[in-house]
């Protein structure tokens, strides 16, 4: 699977880079209770460091919000996804278990500070996707349940359309117990280097296949 990056987010973002992975023969379950308990004391951990600063002041978080901000949207009414996230173990609102992928997913992009989608291979039409900035009559219904307007949001589409984005993925293609193969993106800090992005995707990649067997291909995309 190809994967292009248009000139409507380099034009602002030069540097933008992402890390692609792609999974084949995995099976997805109940996460095992190492991850469970490694996601839960990482929460705990991350909640305890946060009651004397803000979420804005870890570097991740901010670098991305001004990414949003490049792309004209306003971060502070549409958070990025990591930033979600680290919002929610501030309030001790710590994550439940959903499955897996998903648990590994949130756990990394925890760690790395950046927003981290998966989808199911098989929902997704054709063999080219590509990153650009949404359109003003795009939107989709999203994994929080609402309808969500994709205007100058950083979007990932497919043959059919529009179906993730660092701030909210859509309902068309999330990983459950059936996915076989599947499509990890981690938008990389803009600022952080490529020879870093790669060692980080390689990363996350080895843990993903040691949970869910398969085999996994991974590479940088822009910088």
């Amino acid at each position: 699977m190809e994967m292009t990056i248009d000139a409507s987010i380099t034009s602002k973002i030069p540097d933008f880079k992402i890390g692609l992975i792609q999974y084949h023969n995995i099976e997805v379950g109940d996460s095992p209770q190492m991850l469970k308990g490694r996601l839960q004391l990482f929460q705990e951990s991350i909640f305890f460091d946060l009651q004397d600063k803000n979420v804005t002041s870890i570097r991740g978080v901010a670098e991305w919000r001004d990414v949003f901000k490049k792309t004209g949207k306003d971060p502070n009414r549409y958070r990025h996804s990591a930033e979600a996230l680290y919002r929610r173990v501030k309030k001790q609102n710590y994550l439940s278990t959903i499955n897996s992928a998903i648990d590994l997913n949130n756990f990394f992009s925890l760690q790395y500070e950046v927003p981290i989608g998966i989808y199911d291979r098989g929902q997704l039409k054709g063999d080219a996707l590509q990153l650009r900035i949404g359109r003003t009559d795009e939107t989709y219904v999203g994994l929080n349940g609402r309808e969500n307007s994709l205007e100058d949001l950083i979007i990932a589409a497919d043959e059919d359309g529009p179906f993730g984005s660092p701030f909210v993925d859509s309902n068309r293609a999330p990983v459950g117990n059936g996915t076989t193969d599947a499509v990890q993106i981690i938008f990389l800090r803009p600022s952080l280097p490529v020879s870093e992005g790669e060692k980080l995707t390689n990363s996350l990649m080895d843990m993903f296949i040691g949970i869910h067997g398969g085999e996994g291909t991974c590479r940088v995309v822009g910088g």
